[in-house]
């Protein structure tokens, strides 16, 4: 019996408020508008950022349907849709691309104007909501909202992916392994030879090495106050592991004698005020190049000496990698497929998602 057209009801993960846990609710799910997608989630990961609106470190409206990194299939599509179909396998994409604003239409651009990166939106373009519980409008967020059996996209936030592609793999594609693999080679650029610092080992950070050792850089250096998080650096490709705890000085005074001079490329993948000042020093002062990858903290500055600055480093952030999403994540995901790389390494836990709870529980803990 077809969906199409008619109220989904399904289960999905609400969160009502700030720094509660999340509530399994069933909800209704809209059918799509004119150049909207609805897709059945068949796999979702757990990424920092989700958290981060948990804790109020990202500000989002409640209550809200988190997730942002997914894959699934196409279950029905509104008017004028024409670059996927029902039964296609799909990431959906924080990241959108509109193909004619700014960004999408400069070829070094990729944060796409149709982006809900805005505090106070958890709309769809439009400017409404498809999900609702008890009565209740439920936000979307970031456009994607995968916590959930079924969700609502715009059509330039879905990429259809090969039909052969594991879900429960390729869904890290649609954040973690993206913005990480991308940082290293899109964002930096990084050349054969060349030295890097990856501060945070998590998800992200491991996707930083991997892309570091796929541009073949010579040394990269690997940085976590947690030390069971070595092996795994090591196995993607890090060739040195350090723990700021055990230092006797600052880590970026530490990493400046280690490589005599400073790192090539340093990359923070942790989202802390202090580690990205930090990550800045330790590349050389003359040309550095450090990328902020992680979600910086809300109402936090930094202040820096500009002499850090002036004498010719860069610093750079990195949104989803600097791939532009459409285009690119079916091309990585066929890459997957043809093996330039793993994500095994990086799918610690598999669990049923009505144990969000615990899967969060275990990204706190750094399990």
């Amino acid at each position: 019996m077809s969906t199409a057209g008619k109220v989904i009801k399904c289960k999905a993960a609400v969160l009502w408020e700030a720094n509660k846990p999340f509530s399994i609710e069933e909800v209704e799910v809209a059918p799509p508008k004119e150049h909207e997608v609805r897709i059945k989630i068949v796999a979702t990961g757990i990424c920092r950022s989700d958290d981060h609106v948990i804790t109020g470190a990202l500000v989002k409206p409640f209550p809200i349907i988190l997730g942002h990194e997914a894959a699934g299939v196409v279950e029905s599509v509104g008017q004028g849709v024409t670059s996927v179909k029902p039964g296609d396998k799909v990431v959906p994409l924080f990241v959108p691309q509109c193909g004619e604003c700014k960004s999408c239409l400069n070829t070094k651009g990729n944060l796409c104007c149709k982006t809900d990166l805005d505090p106070s939106n958890g709309f769809m373009p439009d400017g409404t909501t498809r999900f609702t519980c008890k009565g209740k409008a439920i936000y979307h967020f970031l456009g994607t909202s995968t916590f959930t059996e079924y969700t609502v996209v715009h059509e330039s936030a879905v990429a259809k992916i090969d039909s052969a592609a594991p879900l429960e793999k390729v869904c890290l594609i649609g954040c973690g392994f993206s913005t990480g693999y991308g940082a290293a080679l899109q964002t930096a650029k990084v050349e054969p030879g060349s030295t890097c610092a990856v501060f945070g080992l998590g998800g992200v950070g491991l996707s930083v090495i991997i892309g570091c050792k796929a541009a073949g850089a010579a040394r990269i250096i690997a940085v976590d106050i947690n030390k069971d998080k070595f092996a795994k650096a090591k196995e993607l490709g890090a060739t040195d592991c350090i723990n700021p705890r055990d230092l006797k000085k600052p880590i970026h005074e530490v990493l400046i004698e280690m490589t005599g001079g400073g790192v090539d490329y340093s990359f923070e993948v942790i989202g802390r005020t202090d580690t990205m000042t930090a990550a800045l020093a330790c590349c050389h002062n003359n040309y550095g190049v450090s990328v902020i990858v992680g979600v910086p903290p809300a109402a936090q500055n930094i202040t820096f000496d500009p002499m850090l600055l002036f004498t010719g480093r860069s610093w750079k952030g990195s949104v989803f990698g600097g791939w532009k999403s459409k285009d690119a994540v079916p091309k990585l995901v066929a890459d997957y497929i043809n093996k330039k790389f793993v994500l095994d390494p990086l799918i610690t836990h598999t669990l049923p998602w009505t144990k969000i709870n615990e899967g969060f529980d275990l990204l706190r803990t750094g399990e």
